[in-house]
């Protein structure tokens, strides 16, 4: 594993599996204590997280009169909890289990005056243990940790020209922690069909919640290739999608897929991830035949 500043960095994703879902469920903590206080914004973008200068975090959360914001640092490896008056306290990262974290994460908000209720059941997962009995997920290497961040930046830098391009309903490039992806949405306007759900221990209203409007979404997660992928998706899914970006499309998931080693070995990494988005963009908006700007 290599951290050049200015280059895509490469991290395996089965060099780092362990390290990953501990993660995973540490931003669900998180995600969650955002949840509990922030007003909800439709398609549950009250909920996620933001790449920061350091980590990521979930930027100001409202809390009475003042506010609060927790971020994940994974330069000093640190998750700092901060309070609008000034005040703070830390959760080192460090190899320990999601129970740890989850206590010493209360804590830290319980000793600034802080105490969330939240669901305390990780979502969108197969095995959804309980964050205060899960001590089975303990793993943290510091390096990959600031490895996929670094990804997440390159992504969040690329997926925001995207975004420039496109003047009607998007959402902000923001981390969704149930799925453990940093992902961006664009909007036809048009109310779309109930989303059938599915998704493992989530209820089919938090889809339908999220699904509610004809939609082409974009991210990247730490799977679906050596080293993660990009994915592209619409819904619904016009006629003609799939045979439109056959050379992409995977079946199984329904999804348009990119693997990140592909974009990071190209001769111009932004140009091979922007031809992605832009063909799949075009194909969702084209083939459904989207009212208003589609670019």
């Amino acid at each position: 594993m290599t951290n050049e500043i200015n280059s895509w960095p490469r991290l395996r994703v089965a060099d780092w599996t362990d390290t990953r879902d501990t993660l995973h469920m540490w931003t669900q903590i998180v995600g969650k204590i955002r949840m509990a206080y922030a007003p909800p914004v439709n398609h549950w973008w009250h909920v996620t997280l933001y790449v920061s200068a350091r980590g990521m975090g979930t930027g100001l959360i409202p809390y009475g009169e003042n506010g609060f914001d927790l971020e994940f640092d994974f330069l000093d490896h640190r998750l700092h909890v901060r309070t609008t008056d000034g005040r703070s306290r830390e959760v080192a990262l460090a190899p320990k289990s999601v129970a740890e974290f989850y206590r010493e994460t209360l804590g830290a908000l319980a000793e600034l005056g802080i105490e969330p209720r939240i669901h305390p059941v990780p979502n969108e997962v197969e095995n959804a243990i309980p964050f205060a009995e899960d001590e089975q997920h303990c793993a943290y290497d510091g390096e990959a940790a600031r490895l996929f961040w670094r990804q997440l930046l390159q992504a969040q830098r690329v997926f925001s020209v995207f975004r420039s391009e496109f003047t009607g309903k998007a959402s902000p490039v923001h981390f969704f922690w149930g799925a453990m992806d940093l992902a961006y949405t664009r909007f036809s306007g048009r109310v779309a069909p109930p989303h059938p759900g599915g998704a493992p221990n989530c209820p089919p209203w938090v889809m339908q919640e999220g699904y509610s409007h004809e939609l082409a979404s974009f991210g990247f997660w730490p799977g679906g290739g050596e080293e993660g992928a990009f994915y592209a998706y619409a819904y619904p899914e016009p006629a003609g999608y799939a045979e439109r970006n056959a050379a992409s499309y995977d079946q199984a998931l329904r999804e348009c897929l990119l693997p990140y080693e592909t974009v990071a070995d190209s001769p111009d990494p932004d140009e091979t991830l922007l031809t992605f988005l832009r063909s799949t963009a075009a194909a969702a908006a084209e083939l459904a035949d989207w009212p208003g700007p589609s670019a």
